[in-house]
């Protein structure tokens, strides 16, 4: 196990929505493992450096957050630009973050109701800002010999789930993207992944509707028994970053618990 964690140690994982749910899991994740931490968050700024905070007291590493705006994917470039200043590597971009309540209006909802100003939003955040994000991240991976490139999907755009439609075709969209990246970037040695999670325990999850039918039902699919919790994505996308993934790209992995399938 130290072995593992030996080749973390002193690099850099940058990730957008870092202080809840899976984002959170997955700062965690890499945090204990030794690795120094750029994450993102919307509005909180005194959550997110108290967080900052206590992964630097609880794992010996280097934490700092900053504030973003995902529907404002531009500025991913000043971001970048600040993680310059306070890091000295890039080494892992995880794009995590979404939006939800008003700006999902439209978005949101039956495929009858469905708005261009939602599904725009929606695509925004997902999509645009993966594509921005992973620029910029590139160009710091491109000086270090290279990287790990991961952004997070839904098995939406595979089964049928209600109100849907708009988040479940930005996943597709961002898993065509990833694929694209991952075929120009591979001769800069970075590698471009996607994790898709099936119905993960989370609050964007429980802002759901349907949020019962959905738990109630996901427990029921999987031959495991049981709803997916923001740690399995989270260790998906340690393996990714690592080693001992070092030629998977272009690849879309699913964390459902087998209920895609049953």
């Amino acid at each position: 196990m130290d072995k593992f964690a030996d080749e973390f140690r002193g690099k850099t994982l940058v990730i957008s929505g870092g202080t809840r749910g899976i984002g959170r899991a997955i700062v965690e994740e890499f945090a204990k493992i030794g690795a120094n931490i750029a994450f993102t968050y919307n509005s909180n700024e005194e959550l997110a450096n108290t967080q900052a905070k206590e992964l630097e007291e609880n794992f010996g590493i280097k934490a700092k957050a900053y504030g973003l705006n995902i529907l404002e994917p531009e500025t991913y470039k000043d971001l970048f630009e600040q993680i310059d200043n306070d890091f000295d590597r890039v080494d892992f971009f995880i794009s995590n973050a979404i939006i939800s309540g008003r700006a999902v209006a439209g978005g949101y909802t039956k495929f009858m109701k469905l708005r261009p100003r939602g599904i725009n939003n929606i695509f925004t955040a997902t999509v645009n800002a993966f594509v921005v994000g992973a620029q910029e991240a590139a160009k710091r991976m491109e000086k270090t010999g290279g990287g790990s490139i991961i952004s997070l999907s839904s098995t939406g755009n595979l089964v049928y789930i209600e109100n849907y439609a708009g988040h479940g075709a930005s996943k597709a969209a961002v898993e065509a993207m990833a694929r694209y990246a991952a075929t120009e970037l591979g001769e800069k040695n970075i590698r471009v992944n996607v994790v898709s999670g099936g119905p993960i325990e989370t609050d964007a999850l429980r802002a759901f509707t349907n949020y019962e039918e959905v738990r109630d039902m996901t427990a029921k699919l999987s031959p495991l028994n049981r709803m997916g919790q923001p740690t399995d994505l989270a260790g998906a996308c340690l393996f990714l970053c690592s080693s001992k993934a070092s030629w998977i790209t272009g690849h879309t992995f699913i964390i459902d618990g087998g209920t895609t399938f049953k």
